[in-house]
């Protein structure tokens, strides 16, 4: 049965190959791989998507869907959980590079299938609250620019858009500070920092024009 690797790269700043290779580095052999370019995993669910809709065409009972991060599904609540859960009832075996998550219908005991539900549910929501923290601190970082006030910057962040997102992306999924810190090219305080205050984080970012 293929294993297939879904991909989002929805800015300039993000690679698909990083995706790519973060996911043999993990030890998966992928049979194929699909990704959608410069698509909103807010706006835009993944049916809607060009490389998306080819997931629930394509997908057979025993497949392996790969992705980095359920945010690379979306990050809207109601269509990543929808689009889990369609995938498990096709037979579909979703597993997640970070931290290693599988979820499929191998069990019909229900109590291990609400944890199952659970589970998506929780990582789901975490998903659209970052998206929505820094669509937050994006707003603000373009309306202090307009504004044009000429006040001093701040120090220039350590990281750049793509080492941001790489970043929450694990503190999102509860990786410790010091592995991010290493997968990422930071030091450890950069990563805690971020996760003190991302929309601050972001908001540097933005008045840098990072």
């Amino acid at each position: 049965m293929p294993i297939i690797l879904y991909a989002r790269v929805s800015t300039a700043d993000q690679n698909l190959d990083h995706q790519v290779t973060q996911a043999r580095a993990a030890g998966f052999v992928i049979d194929e791989v699909i990704a959608d370019h410069g698509v909103s995993g807010i706006s835009t669910s993944l049916a809607e998507r060009p490389q998306g809709r080819r997931l629930f065409d394509k997908l057979r009972a025993g497949d392996t869907l790969v992705v980095r991060w359920v945010d690379r599904l979306g990050r809207n609540y109601s269509d990543v959980t929808d689009a889990i859960r369609h995938f498990i009832r096709q037979g579909v075996v979703i597993r997640t590079v970070i931290n290693g998550m599988t979820f499929d219908g191998s069990t019909s005991d229900p109590m291990q299938q609400a944890v199952r539900d659970s589970l998506i549910s929780f990582m789901a929501a975490m998903a659209q609250a970052q998206a929505e923290a820094m669509k937050e601190a994006q707003k603000a970082g373009i309306e202090a620019a307009k504004r044009g006030d000429g006040k001093y910057l701040g120090k220039k962040p350590s990281y750049d858009r793509a080492t941001f997102d790489l970043i929450c992306d694990h503190l999102t999924s509860g990786t410790g500070a010091s592995t991010i810190a290493k997968l990422a090219g930071v030091s450890r305080q950069t990563v805690l920092r971020i996760k003190m205050d991302p929309v601050n984080a972001e908001k540097s970012l933005q008045k840098w024009g990072l």
